[in-house]
Parts: structure tokens; sequence; C-alpha cells
């Protein structure tokens, strides 16, 4: 690794004015010789620039969780048990605890 540790500003970030020291290599995937910024280890798979890309799809980190990645939850019927509106819950109502609506519920309980 030498020198390559070495090079960070005075804030700790790495010091992108000189160029990186880059070491030849095989891509485990297209078996095409490559050149890789840090020294390749035994038993490890490097993979080339376009490999690397279709492995890993860069990830958009200027976004908040995207709400597609997550499993919609089922809703359930349910009557408020305050103001005896109809709602829904992303829960099964089990009838051994009161269920309110969200408005209710938001009322009741003000840190949410």
């Amino acid at each position: 690794m030498g020198n390559f540790d070495n090079r960070r500003n005075d804030r700790g970030f790495r010091d992108n004015s000189e160029p990186r020291e880059m070491h030849k290599a095989v891509c485990a995937e297209c078996k095409q010789e490559c050149e890789v910024p840090f020294e390749p280890t035994e038993g490890k798979p490097v993979y080339c620039k376009e490999c690397f890309s279709k492995r890993n799809p860069k990830k958009d980190f200027n976004r908040g969780p995207r709400r597609d990645n997550f499993r919609q939850k089922e809703m359930h019927k349910a009557v408020c048990a305050e103001c005896k509106k109809e709602c829904e819950v992303p829960f099964k109502p089990t009838g051994d605890k009161p269920v309110y609506c969200k408005e209710c519920f938001s009322k009741n309980n003000p840190r949410f």
C-alpha cells in the first residue's frame, strides 16, 4: 500500500491532487488485463471498471430511502376507539386493545 495511505489532506480526506498509484490485475469476470488503484490480494477477486460497474450499480446518496424498495404494508379496516370513524391500520386488530385512527393517535401521542 505504501504512499497511498499517506495521501490525506489536513482534514483527513484523500488528497486528489496526485494521481493514484495503479496496479496491474486481471479482471475476475471478463479476464481482461486492467489497472486498479490498490494492490490486489491473493484469493480476492478483482474487477475492471466496466465489470465493477455492472456488479455494483451507482447508488443515489442524495436521496433518502427509496419507497419502492420497501414492501407495502397490508392495511386492515378498523373503527377508531375515540372518534368512531372507520379507518385503516397497518396491523390486524385483535380486539383486546383499542385501535385509533391516524388523527386520534397523533393527538394522544405527541411524540409521533
